[in-house]
Protein backbone atom coordinates (compact mmCIF):
# COMPACT_ATOMS: atom_id res chain seq x y z
CA UNK A 1 0.00 0.00 0.00
CA UNK A 2 1.28 3.17 -1.22
CA UNK A 3 2.32 5.93 1.57
CA UNK A 4 0.09 9.03 0.45
CA UNK A 5 -3.09 5.59 0.44
CA UNK A 6 -2.16 4.79 3.59
CA UNK A 7 -2.22 8.65 5.41
CA UNK A 8 -5.83 8.64 4.03
CA UNK A 9 -7.08 5.55 5.74
CA UNK A 10 -5.95 6.34 8.88
CA UNK A 11 -7.39 9.82 8.95
CA UNK A 12 -10.42 8.15 8.39
CA UNK A 13 -10.30 5.72 10.37
CA UNK A 14 -8.66 6.51 13.22
CA UNK A 15 -11.64 8.40 14.98
CA UNK A 16 -11.01 6.17 18.23
CA UNK A 17 -13.25 6.85 21.55
CA UNK A 18 -11.05 9.22 22.91
CA UNK A 19 -11.89 11.61 19.78
CA UNK A 20 -12.48 14.84 21.44
CA UNK A 21 -15.52 16.27 19.47
CA UNK A 22 -17.13 19.21 21.04
CA UNK A 23 -20.19 17.80 23.16
CA UNK A 24 -23.94 17.81 22.20
CA UNK A 25 -24.01 18.72 18.13
CA UNK A 26 -27.08 20.25 17.42
CA UNK A 27 -30.14 20.81 20.23
CA UNK A 28 -32.45 18.10 19.39
CA UNK A 29 -31.17 15.85 16.79
CA UNK A 30 -32.28 12.00 16.56
CA UNK A 31 -31.94 11.51 12.56
CA UNK A 32 -28.54 8.55 12.91
CA UNK A 33 -25.49 9.85 14.48
CA UNK A 34 -22.38 11.75 12.88
CA UNK A 35 -19.08 10.98 12.46
CA UNK A 36 -18.02 14.83 12.98
CA UNK A 37 -20.14 16.29 15.31
CA UNK A 38 -21.25 19.79 16.25
CA UNK A 39 -19.70 22.47 18.30
CA UNK A 40 -21.70 22.76 21.69
CA UNK A 41 -23.27 26.30 22.96
CA UNK A 42 -20.72 25.53 25.88
CA UNK A 43 -17.67 25.86 23.64
CA UNK A 44 -16.90 29.38 24.17
CA UNK A 45 -13.08 30.66 24.65
CA UNK A 46 -11.81 32.00 27.59
CA UNK A 47 -10.16 35.20 25.91
CA UNK A 48 -13.44 36.50 25.82
CA UNK A 49 -14.63 34.97 29.80
CA UNK A 50 -13.43 35.76 33.25
CA UNK A 51 -12.87 32.63 34.47
CA UNK A 52 -14.54 31.37 37.71
CA UNK A 53 -12.93 31.91 40.86
CA UNK A 54 -13.98 28.40 42.19
CA UNK A 55 -13.10 26.23 39.11
CA UNK A 56 -14.64 23.02 40.79
CA UNK A 57 -16.82 20.95 38.57
CA UNK A 58 -19.76 19.00 40.05
CA UNK A 59 -21.77 16.08 38.56
CA UNK A 60 -22.98 12.76 39.49
CA UNK A 61 -22.14 8.73 38.29
CA UNK A 62 -25.47 7.07 38.21
CA UNK A 63 -23.68 3.73 40.10
CA UNK A 64 -19.90 3.70 41.27
CA UNK A 65 -16.54 2.90 39.42
CA UNK A 66 -16.15 -0.15 39.50
CA UNK A 67 -12.77 -0.73 38.65
CA UNK A 68 -9.71 2.46 38.80
CA UNK A 69 -7.46 -0.34 37.40
CA UNK A 70 -6.84 0.26 33.33
CA UNK A 71 -6.63 -2.73 32.38
CA UNK A 72 -9.82 -3.80 34.04
CA UNK A 73 -12.02 -1.33 33.34
CA UNK A 74 -14.85 -1.99 30.37
CA UNK A 75 -17.63 0.13 30.79
CA UNK A 76 -18.50 4.11 30.54
CA UNK A 77 -18.62 5.35 34.06
CA UNK A 78 -14.75 3.72 34.81
CA UNK A 79 -14.03 5.16 31.41
CA UNK A 80 -14.61 8.82 31.82
CA UNK A 81 -13.00 8.36 35.28
CA UNK A 82 -9.64 6.92 33.76
CA UNK A 83 -9.75 9.36 31.32
CA UNK A 84 -9.22 12.38 34.15
CA UNK A 85 -6.55 10.30 35.98
CA UNK A 86 -4.29 8.47 33.21
CA UNK A 87 -3.22 9.17 29.30
CA UNK A 88 -1.81 7.11 26.48
CA UNK A 89 0.71 7.80 24.05
CA UNK A 90 -1.47 9.96 22.34
CA UNK A 91 -5.14 11.90 22.48
CA UNK A 92 -7.09 12.94 19.74
CA UNK A 93 -8.31 16.70 19.09
CA UNK A 94 -11.41 18.29 18.70
CA UNK A 95 -11.33 17.17 14.94
CA UNK A 96 -10.70 13.71 15.26
CA UNK A 97 -7.32 14.03 14.54
CA UNK A 98 -4.49 12.13 16.91
CA UNK A 99 -2.23 14.25 18.55
CA UNK A 100 0.72 14.05 21.01
CA UNK A 101 0.11 13.31 24.65
CA UNK A 102 2.61 11.20 26.30
CA UNK A 103 4.48 10.40 23.44
CA UNK A 104 5.82 13.61 21.76
CA UNK A 105 6.20 11.97 18.17
CA UNK A 106 6.18 8.66 16.42
CA UNK A 107 7.25 6.81 13.70
CA UNK A 108 5.39 4.82 11.05
CA UNK A 109 7.32 1.91 8.96
CA UNK A 110 4.48 -0.39 7.77
CA UNK A 111 3.81 -2.61 11.07
CA UNK A 112 6.76 -1.13 12.97
CA UNK A 113 5.54 1.89 15.40
CA UNK A 114 8.18 3.76 17.14
CA UNK A 115 7.16 6.04 20.03
CA UNK A 116 9.49 8.75 21.52
CA UNK A 117 7.96 10.07 24.64
CA UNK A 118 8.08 12.88 26.21
CA UNK A 119 10.58 13.58 28.95
CA UNK A 120 8.47 15.91 30.95
CA UNK A 121 5.45 13.37 31.51
CA UNK A 122 5.56 12.48 35.21
CA UNK A 123 3.56 10.46 37.13
CA UNK A 124 1.45 12.32 40.07
CA UNK A 125 4.37 11.36 42.74
CA UNK A 126 7.26 13.02 40.61
CA UNK A 127 8.35 9.82 38.84
CA UNK A 128 9.02 9.76 35.15
CA UNK A 129 6.72 8.14 33.10
CA UNK A 130 8.98 5.14 30.94
CA UNK A 131 8.63 3.35 28.05
CA UNK A 132 9.01 0.19 30.48
CA UNK A 133 5.77 1.79 32.38
CA UNK A 134 3.67 0.59 28.77
CA UNK A 135 5.36 -2.71 29.00
CA UNK A 136 4.84 -3.49 32.25
CA UNK A 137 1.19 -2.28 31.79
CA UNK A 138 0.32 -4.07 28.32
CA UNK A 139 2.33 -7.57 29.57
CA UNK A 140 -0.22 -7.24 32.76
CA UNK A 141 -3.35 -7.28 30.51
CA UNK A 142 -1.80 -10.26 28.45
CA UNK A 143 -0.70 -12.23 31.27
CA UNK A 144 -2.93 -15.19 31.31
CA UNK A 145 -2.30 -15.41 35.15
CA UNK A 146 -3.77 -11.66 35.70
CA UNK A 147 -7.10 -12.23 38.03
CA UNK A 148 -9.82 -11.36 36.90
CA UNK A 149 -8.55 -11.81 33.08
CA UNK A 150 -8.75 -8.54 31.59
CA UNK A 151 -11.77 -8.13 29.32
CA UNK A 152 -10.08 -5.83 27.04
CA UNK A 153 -7.14 -8.16 26.69
CA UNK A 154 -8.28 -8.64 22.99
CA UNK A 155 -7.57 -5.03 22.43
CA UNK A 156 -4.11 -5.81 22.41
CA UNK A 157 -3.72 -9.07 20.98
CA UNK A 158 -5.74 -8.56 18.04
CA UNK A 159 -3.00 -6.25 16.63
CA UNK A 160 0.64 -6.97 18.31
CA UNK A 161 2.63 -9.89 17.19
CA UNK A 162 3.23 -12.55 19.54
CA UNK A 163 0.27 -10.92 21.95
CA UNK A 164 -2.31 -13.74 21.61
CA UNK A 165 0.13 -16.85 21.80
CA UNK A 166 1.57 -15.11 24.99
CA UNK A 167 -1.97 -14.47 26.17
CA UNK A 168 -2.99 -18.28 25.00
CA UNK A 169 0.02 -19.58 27.37
CA UNK A 170 1.90 -21.19 23.92
CA UNK A 171 4.48 -19.15 25.04
CA UNK A 172 6.01 -18.30 27.97
CA UNK A 173 8.35 -15.15 27.41
CA UNK A 174 6.84 -11.70 27.10
CA UNK A 175 10.18 -10.80 25.17
CA UNK A 176 8.50 -12.60 22.08
CA UNK A 177 5.78 -10.09 22.21
CA UNK A 178 6.00 -6.90 19.50
CA UNK A 179 6.36 -4.01 22.17
CA UNK A 180 10.05 -3.57 23.71
CA UNK A 181 11.28 -0.57 25.30
CA UNK A 182 14.20 0.39 23.51
CA UNK A 183 15.61 2.94 26.16
CA UNK A 184 13.34 4.95 28.76
CA UNK A 185 11.69 6.73 26.34
CA UNK A 186 11.65 5.11 23.37
CA UNK A 187 8.91 2.54 22.80
CA UNK A 188 8.36 -0.02 19.85
CA UNK A 189 5.62 -1.50 18.81
CA UNK A 190 5.05 -4.38 15.67
CA UNK A 191 1.66 -4.92 14.69
CA UNK A 192 0.51 -7.96 13.08
CA UNK A 193 -1.15 -6.49 9.99
CA UNK A 194 -1.58 -2.97 8.77
CA UNK A 195 -4.05 -1.50 10.65
CA UNK A 196 -5.23 2.67 9.51
CA UNK A 197 -6.66 3.08 13.24
CA UNK A 198 -4.12 1.28 15.55
CA UNK A 199 -2.71 4.30 16.26
CA UNK A 200 -5.98 5.71 17.64
CA UNK A 201 -6.56 2.67 19.74
CA UNK A 202 -3.66 3.74 21.81
CA UNK A 203 -5.57 6.37 23.38
CA UNK A 204 -8.09 3.90 25.01
CA UNK A 205 -7.47 2.95 28.64
CA UNK A 206 -6.30 -0.60 28.12
CA UNK A 207 -3.48 0.79 26.43
CA UNK A 208 -2.53 3.26 29.15
CA UNK A 209 0.52 2.77 31.17
CA UNK A 210 0.34 1.73 34.90
CA UNK A 211 3.13 2.32 37.65
CA UNK A 212 5.37 -0.65 37.91
CA UNK A 213 5.02 -0.53 42.14
CA UNK A 214 1.47 -2.01 41.76
CA UNK A 215 2.86 -5.22 41.20
CA UNK A 216 3.80 -5.42 45.19
CA UNK A 217 0.53 -4.73 46.03
CA UNK A 218 -2.74 -6.64 44.31
CA UNK A 219 -5.49 -4.17 45.42
CA UNK A 220 -3.29 -0.94 44.89
CA UNK A 221 -6.88 -0.17 42.82
CA UNK A 222 -9.18 -0.42 45.64
CA UNK A 223 -7.33 2.51 47.41
CA UNK A 224 -7.16 6.19 46.47
CA UNK A 225 -3.65 6.38 48.28
CA UNK A 226 -1.71 3.92 46.81
CA UNK A 227 -3.45 5.35 43.14
CA UNK A 228 -0.38 6.83 40.87
CA UNK A 229 -1.70 8.04 37.70
CA UNK A 230 -0.18 10.55 35.21
CA UNK A 231 -3.12 12.66 33.71
CA UNK A 232 -4.43 15.84 34.85
CA UNK A 233 -6.21 14.68 37.85
CA UNK A 234 -5.62 12.71 40.89
CA UNK A 235 -8.16 10.56 43.57
CA UNK A 236 -8.22 12.22 46.71
CA UNK A 237 -11.52 11.41 47.99
CA UNK A 238 -13.31 8.14 47.87
CA UNK A 239 -16.52 7.49 50.03
CA UNK A 240 -17.04 4.09 48.88
CA UNK A 241 -21.06 4.25 47.50
CA UNK A 242 -21.42 8.21 48.11
CA UNK A 243 -18.70 10.29 46.08
CA UNK A 244 -15.23 10.72 44.52
CA UNK A 245 -13.16 13.79 44.59
CA UNK A 246 -10.52 14.58 41.96
CA UNK A 247 -7.65 17.44 42.52
CA UNK A 248 -5.53 18.45 39.72
CA UNK A 249 -2.48 16.78 38.69
CA UNK A 250 0.38 19.42 39.57
CA UNK A 251 3.21 16.95 38.33
CA UNK A 252 0.85 16.45 35.06
CA UNK A 253 2.85 18.05 31.92
CA UNK A 254 0.40 20.37 30.69
CA UNK A 255 -0.83 21.14 33.77
CA UNK A 256 -1.13 24.96 32.46
CA UNK A 257 -3.83 23.58 30.18
CA UNK A 258 -5.76 22.42 33.20
CA UNK A 259 -8.40 24.76 34.88
CA UNK A 260 -10.23 23.02 36.67
CA UNK A 261 -8.98 22.69 40.53
CA UNK A 262 -11.43 20.13 42.11
CA UNK A 263 -13.90 17.50 40.56
CA UNK A 264 -16.44 16.60 42.69
CA UNK A 265 -18.75 13.72 42.21
CA UNK A 266 -21.92 12.00 44.04
CA UNK A 267 -22.96 8.69 43.33
CA UNK A 268 -26.65 8.75 42.66
CA UNK A 269 -28.54 6.02 41.08
CA UNK A 270 -32.18 7.95 41.11
CA UNK A 271 -32.44 9.93 37.76
CA UNK A 272 -34.74 12.16 39.57
CA UNK A 273 -32.49 13.00 42.21
CA UNK A 274 -29.85 13.59 39.56
CA UNK A 275 -32.20 16.19 37.67
CA UNK A 276 -33.62 17.91 40.78
CA UNK A 277 -29.61 18.73 41.97
CA UNK A 278 -28.81 19.93 38.70
CA UNK A 279 -32.18 22.19 38.92
CA UNK A 280 -31.24 23.31 42.38
CA UNK A 281 -27.42 23.96 40.95
CA UNK A 282 -25.79 21.68 43.22
CA UNK A 283 -24.67 20.06 39.68
CA UNK A 284 -23.30 21.64 36.66
CA UNK A 285 -23.58 18.40 34.26
CA UNK A 286 -26.07 15.75 34.38
CA UNK A 287 -26.78 12.71 31.77
CA UNK A 288 -25.08 10.32 29.89
CA UNK A 289 -22.60 8.80 29.46
CA UNK A 290 -22.41 8.83 33.51
CA UNK A 291 -26.08 9.58 34.61
CA UNK A 292 -29.58 9.94 33.42
CA UNK A 293 -32.44 12.62 32.90
CA UNK A 294 -35.82 10.45 33.71
CA UNK A 295 -36.97 9.48 30.48
CA UNK A 296 -40.98 10.58 31.41
CA UNK A 297 -39.59 14.05 32.30
CA UNK A 298 -37.91 14.46 29.00
CA UNK A 299 -40.91 16.26 27.18
CA UNK A 300 -40.89 19.03 30.36
CA UNK A 301 -37.27 19.25 30.20
CA UNK A 302 -37.01 20.01 26.79
CA UNK A 303 -39.21 22.77 27.52
CA UNK A 304 -38.21 24.31 30.71
CA UNK A 305 -34.64 23.67 30.01
CA UNK A 306 -34.09 23.83 26.18
CA UNK A 307 -31.11 26.39 26.45
CA UNK A 308 -29.04 24.02 28.22
CA UNK A 309 -30.81 20.67 27.09
CA UNK A 310 -28.38 18.94 24.62
CA UNK A 311 -29.82 15.83 22.50
CA UNK A 312 -28.00 13.89 19.89
CA UNK A 313 -27.50 10.61 18.19
CA UNK A 314 -24.09 8.81 18.66
CA UNK A 315 -22.89 5.27 17.25
CA UNK A 316 -23.91 3.26 20.57
CA UNK A 317 -26.28 0.71 20.87
CA UNK A 318 -28.92 -0.80 23.84
CA UNK A 319 -29.58 -3.95 23.73
CA UNK A 320 -30.52 -7.11 25.50
CA UNK A 321 -28.08 -10.40 25.22
CA UNK A 322 -28.80 -14.35 25.88
CA UNK A 323 -26.61 -16.29 27.87
CA UNK A 324 -26.77 -19.15 25.41
CA UNK A 325 -25.66 -21.47 27.53
CA UNK A 326 -28.49 -21.38 29.92
CA UNK A 327 -31.78 -23.07 28.99
CA UNK A 328 -34.04 -22.18 27.18
CA UNK A 329 -32.20 -19.72 25.35
CA UNK A 330 -29.67 -22.66 23.86
CA UNK A 331 -31.96 -22.86 21.71
CA UNK A 332 -31.82 -20.68 18.59
CA UNK A 333 -35.27 -20.13 17.70
CA UNK A 334 -36.70 -19.34 21.12
CA UNK A 335 -34.28 -16.74 20.83
CA UNK A 336 -35.00 -15.19 17.66
CA UNK A 337 -38.60 -15.60 18.85
CA UNK A 338 -38.32 -13.02 21.77
CA UNK A 339 -36.24 -10.51 19.52
CA UNK A 340 -38.91 -10.60 17.09
CA UNK A 341 -41.54 -10.58 19.52
CA UNK A 342 -40.56 -6.74 21.02
CA UNK A 343 -42.13 -3.73 19.05
CA UNK A 344 -38.92 -1.44 19.29
CA UNK A 345 -40.60 2.02 18.07
CA UNK A 346 -43.36 1.63 20.43
CA UNK A 347 -40.57 1.00 23.44
CA UNK A 348 -38.89 4.38 21.85
CA UNK A 349 -42.22 6.25 21.39
CA UNK A 350 -44.09 5.55 24.33
CA UNK A 351 -40.88 4.43 26.84
CA UNK A 352 -37.06 5.91 26.71
CA UNK A 353 -38.79 9.16 24.87
CA UNK A 354 -35.29 10.08 23.47
CA UNK A 355 -36.09 10.02 19.86
CA UNK A 356 -33.67 6.84 19.37
CA UNK A 357 -33.76 4.85 16.12
CA UNK A 358 -35.02 1.36 16.54
CA UNK A 359 -32.30 -1.15 16.03
CA UNK A 360 -32.71 -4.20 14.17
CA UNK A 361 -28.90 -4.63 13.38
CA UNK A 362 -25.45 -4.42 15.87
CA UNK A 363 -23.52 -1.93 14.45
CA UNK A 364 -25.16 1.42 14.89
CA UNK A 365 -25.06 4.65 12.56
CA UNK A 366 -22.00 6.56 12.47
CA UNK A 367 -19.38 4.06 12.28
CA UNK A 368 -16.99 4.42 9.39
CA UNK A 369 -17.43 1.68 6.55
CA UNK A 370 -15.83 0.76 3.37
CA UNK A 371 -14.11 3.54 1.21
CA UNK A 372 -14.63 6.13 3.98
CA UNK A 373 -18.95 5.41 3.64
CA UNK A 374 -20.50 4.87 6.50
CA UNK A 375 -20.66 1.43 7.59
CA UNK A 376 -25.05 1.22 8.07
CA UNK A 377 -25.52 2.94 4.55
CA UNK A 378 -24.29 0.69 2.67
CA UNK A 379 -25.18 -2.48 4.97
CA UNK A 380 -29.05 -1.84 5.84
CA UNK A 381 -29.78 -2.85 9.71
CA UNK A 382 -32.88 -5.27 8.18
CA UNK A 383 -32.07 -8.72 9.75
CA UNK A 384 -35.33 -8.43 12.07
CA UNK A 385 -38.38 -6.91 12.18
CA UNK A 386 -41.61 -6.62 14.21
CA UNK A 387 -43.49 -9.79 13.63
CA UNK A 388 -45.63 -11.39 16.48
CA UNK A 389 -47.09 -14.01 14.58
CA UNK A 390 -43.81 -15.41 13.19
CA UNK A 391 -42.71 -15.07 16.69
CA UNK A 392 -45.28 -17.45 18.14
CA UNK A 393 -43.79 -19.60 15.11
CA UNK A 394 -40.79 -19.48 16.03
CA UNK A 395 -41.40 -20.43 19.67
CA UNK A 396 -43.17 -23.39 19.18
CA UNK A 397 -41.04 -24.65 17.09
CA UNK A 398 -38.07 -24.24 19.43
CA UNK A 399 -39.91 -25.60 22.40
CA UNK A 400 -40.43 -28.91 20.21
CA UNK A 401 -36.62 -28.91 19.38
CA UNK A 402 -35.92 -28.66 22.70
CA UNK A 403 -38.81 -30.55 24.43
CA UNK A 404 -40.75 -27.83 26.02
CA UNK A 405 -44.57 -28.23 26.57
CA UNK A 406 -44.06 -25.21 29.16
CA UNK A 407 -40.82 -22.79 29.25
CA UNK A 408 -38.69 -22.98 32.37
CA UNK A 409 -39.14 -19.25 34.60
CA UNK A 410 -37.79 -16.44 32.65
CA UNK A 411 -35.45 -13.61 34.29
CA UNK A 412 -34.41 -11.04 33.09
CA UNK A 413 -31.20 -9.23 34.58
CA UNK A 414 -30.70 -5.37 34.10
CA UNK A 415 -28.41 -2.83 36.69
CA UNK A 416 -29.77 -0.62 38.83
CA UNK A 417 -31.62 2.75 37.12
CA UNK A 418 -34.94 3.88 36.43
CA UNK A 419 -34.91 3.98 32.93
CA UNK A 420 -33.69 0.73 33.00
CA UNK A 421 -36.44 -0.53 34.37
CA UNK A 422 -39.02 1.16 33.12
CA UNK A 423 -37.49 -0.39 29.50
CA UNK A 424 -37.51 -4.02 31.48
CA UNK A 425 -40.91 -4.13 32.69
CA UNK A 426 -42.43 -2.93 28.74
CA UNK A 427 -40.80 -5.75 27.08
CA UNK A 428 -41.79 -7.74 29.86
CA UNK A 429 -45.10 -6.99 29.09
CA UNK A 430 -44.81 -7.28 25.19
CA UNK A 431 -43.44 -10.93 26.17
CA UNK A 432 -46.27 -11.56 27.85
CA UNK A 433 -49.06 -10.64 25.82
CA UNK A 434 -46.85 -11.83 22.39
CA UNK A 435 -46.04 -15.25 23.94
CA UNK A 436 -47.30 -16.04 26.91
CA UNK A 437 -44.18 -16.23 29.25
CA UNK A 438 -44.06 -14.69 32.67
CA UNK A 439 -40.64 -12.56 33.18
CA UNK A 440 -39.00 -12.31 36.79
CA UNK A 441 -37.11 -8.74 36.28
CA UNK A 442 -33.74 -9.22 38.62
CA UNK A 443 -31.90 -5.92 39.37
CA UNK A 444 -28.18 -5.72 40.82
CA UNK A 445 -26.03 -3.06 41.61
CA UNK A 446 -23.49 -2.34 38.46
CA UNK A 447 -20.42 -4.12 40.04
CA UNK A 448 -22.72 -7.25 40.79
CA UNK A 449 -24.51 -7.11 37.62
CA UNK A 450 -21.17 -7.22 35.54
CA UNK A 451 -19.57 -10.14 37.95
CA UNK A 452 -23.22 -12.00 37.40
CA UNK A 453 -22.53 -11.46 33.65
CA UNK A 454 -19.21 -12.59 33.54
CA UNK A 455 -19.96 -15.86 35.66
CA UNK A 456 -22.73 -16.40 33.05
CA UNK A 457 -25.39 -16.84 35.75
CA UNK A 458 -28.20 -15.37 33.79
CA UNK A 459 -30.65 -15.64 30.89
CA UNK A 460 -31.23 -12.59 29.70
CA UNK A 461 -29.33 -9.26 30.90
CA UNK A 462 -29.43 -5.53 29.33
CA UNK A 463 -26.61 -4.23 27.95
CA UNK A 464 -25.06 -1.47 25.86
CA UNK A 465 -22.07 -0.95 23.59
CA UNK A 466 -20.03 2.19 23.38
CA UNK A 467 -17.54 1.90 20.32
CA UNK A 468 -13.90 1.46 21.23
CA UNK A 469 -12.97 2.97 18.23
CA UNK A 470 -14.61 3.85 14.68
CA UNK A 471 -14.67 0.64 13.07
CA UNK A 472 -17.56 -1.66 12.58
CA UNK A 473 -14.97 -4.38 14.17
CA UNK A 474 -15.17 -2.71 17.07
CA UNK A 475 -18.59 -4.22 17.66
CA UNK A 476 -18.38 -7.64 15.89
CA UNK A 477 -15.05 -8.74 17.58
CA UNK A 478 -16.29 -8.65 21.42
CA UNK A 479 -18.73 -11.82 20.09
CA UNK A 480 -15.54 -13.70 19.41
CA UNK A 481 -14.99 -17.18 20.97
CA UNK A 482 -13.32 -16.32 24.35
CA UNK A 483 -13.77 -12.68 24.13
CA UNK A 484 -13.29 -10.78 27.33
CA UNK A 485 -16.92 -9.33 26.54
CA UNK A 486 -18.19 -11.77 25.19
CA UNK A 487 -20.54 -12.82 28.18
CA UNK A 488 -23.29 -14.99 26.56
CA UNK A 489 -21.24 -17.78 26.05
CA UNK A 490 -21.16 -17.43 22.30
CA UNK A 491 -19.19 -19.52 20.42
CA UNK A 492 -19.37 -20.36 16.32
CA UNK A 493 -16.49 -21.44 14.00
CA UNK A 494 -17.66 -20.04 10.88
CA UNK A 495 -18.25 -16.42 13.19
CA UNK A 496 -14.67 -16.26 14.31
CA UNK A 497 -13.42 -17.53 10.74
CA UNK A 498 -15.27 -14.56 9.29
CA UNK A 499 -13.63 -12.01 11.90
CA UNK A 500 -10.76 -13.19 12.31
CA UNK A 501 -9.77 -13.17 7.97
CA UNK A 502 -11.66 -9.42 8.32
CA UNK A 503 -9.20 -8.56 10.46
CA UNK A 504 -6.12 -9.48 7.71
CA UNK A 505 -7.61 -8.21 4.49
CA UNK A 506 -6.17 -5.12 3.23
CA UNK A 507 -9.55 -5.34 0.71
CA UNK A 508 -12.22 -2.77 2.42
CA UNK A 509 -15.27 -4.09 0.24
CA UNK A 510 -14.33 -7.97 0.67
CA UNK A 511 -13.65 -7.05 4.73
CA UNK A 512 -17.17 -5.00 5.03
CA UNK A 513 -18.85 -7.92 3.33
CA UNK A 514 -17.30 -10.10 5.50
CA UNK A 515 -18.57 -8.08 8.83
CA UNK A 516 -21.76 -7.84 7.08
CA UNK A 517 -22.01 -11.67 6.67
CA UNK A 518 -21.07 -11.92 10.22
CA UNK A 519 -23.56 -9.64 11.69
CA UNK A 520 -26.33 -11.55 9.93
CA UNK A 521 -25.19 -14.53 11.59
CA UNK A 522 -25.57 -12.73 15.04
CA UNK A 523 -28.34 -11.27 14.83
CA UNK A 524 -30.50 -13.28 12.79
CA UNK A 525 -29.24 -16.80 12.37
CA UNK A 526 -28.45 -17.79 15.85
CA UNK A 527 -29.89 -14.25 17.59
CA UNK A 528 -27.60 -13.98 20.29
CA UNK A 529 -28.37 -10.34 21.17
CA UNK A 530 -31.40 -8.20 20.91
CA UNK A 531 -31.13 -4.99 19.27
CA UNK A 532 -33.07 -2.40 20.29
CA UNK A 533 -32.04 1.00 19.58
CA UNK A 534 -29.25 3.26 18.60
CA UNK A 535 -28.88 5.61 21.27
CA UNK A 536 -29.30 9.28 21.38
CA UNK A 537 -27.10 11.14 24.50
CA UNK A 538 -29.36 13.76 26.74
CA UNK A 539 -27.83 15.48 28.64
CA UNK A 540 -27.75 19.48 30.99
CA UNK A 541 -24.53 21.87 30.71
CA UNK A 542 -25.05 24.87 32.56
CA UNK A 543 -24.08 28.08 30.53
CA UNK A 544 -20.89 28.54 32.60
CA UNK A 545 -19.60 25.41 31.92
CA UNK A 546 -17.45 25.21 28.91
CA UNK A 547 -15.42 23.34 27.18
CA UNK A 548 -16.74 19.79 27.85
CA UNK A 549 -16.60 17.77 24.85
CA UNK A 550 -18.03 14.50 23.69
CA UNK A 551 -16.88 12.12 20.43
CA UNK A 552 -19.07 10.22 18.41
CA UNK A 553 -19.36 7.30 20.14
CA UNK A 554 -21.05 9.17 23.00
CA UNK A 555 -17.74 9.34 25.21
CA UNK A 556 -17.05 12.60 27.26
CA UNK A 557 -14.09 14.24 28.31
CA UNK A 558 -14.11 16.77 31.06
CA UNK A 559 -10.47 17.19 31.29
CA UNK A 560 -10.24 20.58 30.09
CA UNK A 561 -13.36 22.35 30.85
CA UNK A 562 -13.32 25.24 32.98
CA UNK A 563 -16.16 27.38 34.50
CA UNK A 564 -16.71 31.36 33.77
CA UNK A 565 -18.19 34.13 35.91
CA UNK A 566 -22.57 33.93 35.38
Amino acid sequence: MKKSKSMLLLLTFVLAVGTLLSACGSKDNSKGASNGGEKTNNSGTQAEETLAADQTLRFSFTSEVPTFDPGQAQDNVAHTMLNMMYEGLVAMDEDGQVKPANAEKWEIDGTKYTFTLRKDAKWSNGDPVTAKDYVFAWERVLNPATSPAPPYANMLYDYIQGAKEYNDGKTKDFGTVGVKALDDYTLEVNIINPTPYFLGLTSFYTYFPVHQSVKDDAKWATNKDKMITNGPFKLTGWEIGQSYELAKNDNYHSKDDVKLTKVQINVVDSAATQLQAYKNGETDYTGQPVGEIPSDQLPSVRQELKDEFNNRSIASIYYYQFNVTAKPFDNAKIRKAFSMAIDRQTLIDKVTLGGETAAFGFVPYGIVGADGQEYRKSVPDNYLSYNVEEAKKLLEEGMKEANYTKLPEITLLYNTSENHKKIALAIGDMWKKALGVDIKLVNQEFQVYISTRRNLDYQVSRAGWVSDYNDPMAFMSMWTTGDGNNDAGYSNKEYDQLIADAKKTGDEKARQEMIAKAEKILIEDDSVAIPLYYYTTKTLIKPNLKNVHMDYSGAVDFSRAYLVEE
